[in-house]
């Protein structure tokens, strides 16, 4: 075949075959070369001389610092179910009718508070209801549910025409007397936004949301809550955490399966997050919306989205500057630490100060959480419950270094003696309080599944479980309690949400209230006969805001030292009586008691009777 003659083109062509062949020769060039270099560099690497061999340095490693078994044993006190012979009738009705919407798998919450101003803890309980196209054959709508109590732990239920008995997605309950008017008023969140209730006295409630201006977006699915005086201004601010982006569209393109067949409810990851609400007291009832100015509504730095899917929120003052800030339990996403910069605005800190992930640095399902300073030196500890296989956090302060004003935290969960014990069950509900009255505070976690079918999927899980809790001995850590130890009752199995505490048959000792998914609560009378001395102090503010709230209260007796917070905010989606306990063991005096008010004043008594409520009034 005759070759092809050359183009215009042909001496480029040519340039670029005498480049070929040259590089093939220099290629060849530098393999011989390299091949030279290698034998060379393994010859000198056999004959090389040899250096003396320096002495193996071993640097010791001292395992993480565990709590001791205590030393004592755990006390026996124990909790009785009273619920019926209590009174108490109510069930949680979440309106599931087989399309597994996501807000039902989480239940409501409840409320301990004196409606009526008779000095005992009366009962709330939040309920859900039915969805729109899904009305009960029987007519009878399902809607919260209020009980008086006669101060002796027995409920009436004076739920018809309180103004608490309307239909809505319910969800949590936050207390506080907003007005200052001496009677603490209701809020509730709920799928479709918040409502709040102002009490009118004689058990009756009005429905103030919309002249209030705290409602948010009917597309809300507010959650946890609190009342709270960001700016110690002597009115109660209000902070609605919210959860995620929902609807029932939203629900059905995710379409969540757990088998991979069957729908089933779905985690919160693939639903957006949502941001909370910040609400500022302008007295006269009214409130201004200051969410997006405050700094409370964090973005996802790389999707700009809202970070929060909040569940839980705790008021603490947690660097002693006597301004309320606030610790958020988020579900699979960070949890977020907010410091009060005493201007209205708050600094986000959670990654900064070691209180956003786990030790190793990944999120978990946070659902309730509670602030107590529950060391003998009076370290805060943050106790958040979270899901199935994760460990409860206790996130405990840490000494800063070099002084610093911003505080740092660490998951101590597995050194004081919580983690192990806490890993399978998924906890909702949780909180300190001293149930044994020896002076140091103990924790109780309430726990339940999402999935009914979730023991046909993973081995060791129920729908139903029971309640655990943690006895306090001090340095040797916590203890788990049994049920030969505080009776069968509290560990009955349950799908439990919402917990809270108070002294209902004033005998000084804390009773406790469950709430649990689609069935009824569980009310139990705590029991203990240990002799133990106590003492329950009422705040009530002068200059501050009347509940005391954000008051930090420290109790001397025989020496040592105890601390309570106040508020009634607590655990998961609830909210606990705003007395105080403290107990005191087998002293029978205390040396002095000492609170410090929102906005730095301090006031010291030491005169404080044992065995007996004492209210105490801010000096003006």
């Amino acid at each position: 075949m005759k070759p092809p003659e050359h183009g215009p083109d042909d001496n480029e062509e040519l340039v670029y075959t005498d480049d070929a062949i040259v590089g093939r020769a220099f290629r060849w060039s530098a393999i011989t070369l390299v091949a030279l270099v290698v034998v060379g560099g393994g010859a000198y690497w056999v004959l090389r001389p040899r250096p003396a061999v320096a002495p193996t340095h071993v640097t010791r490693l001292t395992a993480p610092e565990t709590a001791a078994k205590p030393a004592a044993p755990v006390p026996k006190a124990t909790f009785t179910d009273i619920t019926e012979s209590a009174g108490i009738r109510f069930r949680h009705d979440n309106g599931a009718y087989g399309e597994k919407l996501l807000p039902e798998t989480m239940g409501s919450g409840a409320a301990f508070l004196d409606m009526d101003g008779d000095g005992d803890a009366d009962l709330l309980f939040v309920n859900s209801t039915s969805w729109p196209g899904h009305a009960p054959a029987d007519g009878k709508v399902a809607t919260a549910a209020l009980y008086r109590n006669d101060g002796t732990g027995k409920f009436t239920d004076v739920t018809k025409g309180s103004g608490l008995d309307i239909p809505l997605y319910g969800m949590g309950v936050a207390t506080g007397d907003f007005d200052n008017d001496g009677r603490p008023d209701v809020l509730i969140t709920s799928v479709g936004g918040a409502r709040l209730f102002h009490n009118e006295g004689q058990g009756r409630f009005t429905d103030v949301t919309a002249s209030a201006g705290v409602g948010g977006d009917p597309k809300d699915w507010s959650t946890a809550a609190t009342f709270f005086d960001m700016d110690n201004d002597g009115d109660l601010d209000l902070f609605v955490g919210n959860y995620v982006r929902w609807s029932r569209d939203i629900d059905a393109q995710v379409g969540y399966k757990i088998d991979g067949t069957h729908r089933a409810y779905g985690p919160p990851m693939n639903f957006q997050g949502a941001f909370p609400r910040l609400y500022r007291n302008e007295g006269g009832g009214r409130f201004t919306d200051v969410s997006a100015t405050s700094g409370v509504q964090v973005k996802n730095p790389s999707t700009g989205v809202p970070m929060a899917k909040t569940l839980g929120v705790a008021p603490m003052d947690i660097d002693g500057d006597g301004w309320t800030d606030l610790a958020v339990a988020n579900d699979t996403v960070q949890n977020l630490l907010f410091r009060n910069k005493h201007d209205g605005t708050f600094e986000e800190m959670g990654a900064l100060s070691g209180f956003a992930f786990d030790s190793y640095g990944n999120v978990r399902g946070a659902m309730g959480i509670d602030a107590c300073r529950f060391t003998k030196d009076g370290r805060i500890g943050f106790a958040i419950g979270n899901f199935a296989n994760e460990m409860t956090a206790l996130c405990v302060a840490q000494p800063t270094p070099g002084g610093g004003s911003h505080p740092l935290f660490a998951d101590e969960a597995i050194a004081w003696g919580i983690g192990g014990p806490s890993r399978d069950p998924l906890k909702f509900g949780i909180f300190f309080f001293d149930y044994d009255l020896d002076g140091r505070s103990d924790l109780l976690s309430v726990n339940g599944h999402l999935e009914e079918e979730i023991s046909k999927i993973q081995n060791g899980q129920r729908y139903q479980q029971p309640a655990q809790l943690f006895w306090n001995a001090g340095d040797a850590g916590f203890s788990q309690v049994q049920s030969e130890q505080a009776g069968p009752d509290l560990f009955r199995p349950l799908v439990g949400r919402g917990s809270a505490y108070a002294d209902i048959d004033g005998d000084g000792d804390l009773d406790v209230v469950f709430t649990q998914s689609q069935g009824a609560p569980l009310l139990l009378r705590n029991d203990q006969a240990l002799g133990n001395h106590f003492v329950r102090l009422k705040l009530e503010g002068s200059t501050a805001n009347r509940d005391g709230a954000g008051a930090q209260v420290k109790l001397v007796a025989n020496g040592e030292p105890q601390w309570r917070n106040i508020t009634s905010t607590r655990s998961y989606l609830s909210s606990s009586e705003l007395p105080v306990t403290f107990g005191l063991g087998k002293a029978t005096n205390v040396d002095e008691v000492e609170i410090v008010w929102p906005g730095g004043k301090h006031q010291k008594l030491t005169e404080v009777p044992v065995d007996r409520l004492t209210r105490i009034q801010e000096p003006k």
